[in-house]
């Protein structure tokens, strides 16, 4: 095997490695940092105890301020 083919082969397997590793990587933006996860946490108890306000709650004490 000459060197022009070795190359090749090297690179062949190496294409197969990062198709591998990208198939098994994480999608960084569905990692929670520490803050969002105890906002997350937060809204979620907010919600079963009905605390949470609607859309419409919101736009209406937005248009009483301003």
């Amino acid at each position: 095997m000459n060197t022009e083919q070795q190359i090749l082969k090297k690179l062949e397997s190496i294409e197969k490695e990062v198709i591998e590793i990208r198939e098994h990587m994480v999608d960084a933006d569905t990692i929670l940092t520490g803050d969002e996860r105890r906002l997350l946490d937060e809204s979620i108890i907010h919600e079963k105890e009905g605390k949470l306000a609607s859309l419409e709650e919101l736009k209406n004490v937005r248009n009483k301020s301003g």
